[in-house]
């Protein structure tokens, strides 16, 4: 799979697939840096961007993390391996940051002042052994009971949801920036988390979203024919 120029959105999306097995090219780093700036600007929830993407050079690190992905093709011959990790303890750092960035700001209504100062605090604190989850909860249950409320995120397990939702996108922004360059990717969920922040040297804050190979595409690296069912399944107008 090599392609010319940049290419129309509606061509990236239908031309791009998972292709599990990679020519021996290298792939210029400049290739790889707009890919990763592109990631960054995916919409993401109030703008906490609870993202890392690691970027694996070390030989002996890019080995080991082929292990850890089950030494499927699309790691053992991709020529760039990412990994996209999901933050549950960065939302203080970002916090600051974005209070910072709306005190240089002219105009900045109170609300999205008051949004960052006390909202963005409640909803990502669980408290010790999710003490203040489960008052979240009652909170959210009663009241819900008299008008539309939000329901969450109440516990750790809510949390590392919602940032993993987030961190989702950034990797098919990701992957769409890679395809639009000439090159194709694989993103891989098929790993052994444990192994991969261990590799990285990552903590219980760190949730590992995926591992994404990288490279020329091999032509027989595509298995078959994109194969969808029928779109009435899952769009529904109503």
């Amino acid at each position: 799979m090599k392609f010319s120029g940049a290419m129309e959105f509606s061509e990236v999306i239908n031309i791009r697939r998972s292709v599990r097995k990679f020519l021996p090219e290298a792939v210029p780093d400049s290739i790889i840096e707009r890919a990763l700036d592109d990631a960054l600007l995916a919409p993401n929830s109030s703008n906490m961007q609870p993202w890392e993407f690691y970027w694996i050079t070390e030989p002996s690190k890019k080995a080991a993390l082929v292990k850890a992905c089950l030494s499927q093709p699309a790691a053992a011959t991709a020529q760039v391996l990412i990994v996209a990790i999901a933050r549950t303890n960065t939302w203080k750092r970002n916090r600051k940051l974005m209070l910072e960035a709306l005190s240089k700001l002219e105009k900045v209504p109170r609300s999205a002042q008051v949004y960052y100062e006390k909202i963005v605090p409640y909803m990502y604190q669980t408290g010790p052994f999710n003490s203040f989850g489960i008052f979240k909860k009652l909170i959210s249950f009663f009241a819900g009971i008299f008008r539309p409320f939000p329901r969450g995120p109440s516990t750790k397990g809510d949390v590392e949801e919602m940032i993993i939702k987030t961190t989702a996108l950034a990797c098919e922004n990701l992957m769409l920036s890679v395809f639009d360059q000439g090159y194709a990717c694989c993103p891989m969920e098929g790993l052994d988390e444990c192994r991969v922040k261990k590799i990285l040297g990552l903590g219980s804050s760190a949730r590992v979203v995926m591992a994404i190979g990288i490279g020329r595409g091999d032509p027989t690296g595509i298995y078959s024919d994109r194969i969808r069912f029928d779109r009435s399944l899952f769009v529904h107008k109503i």
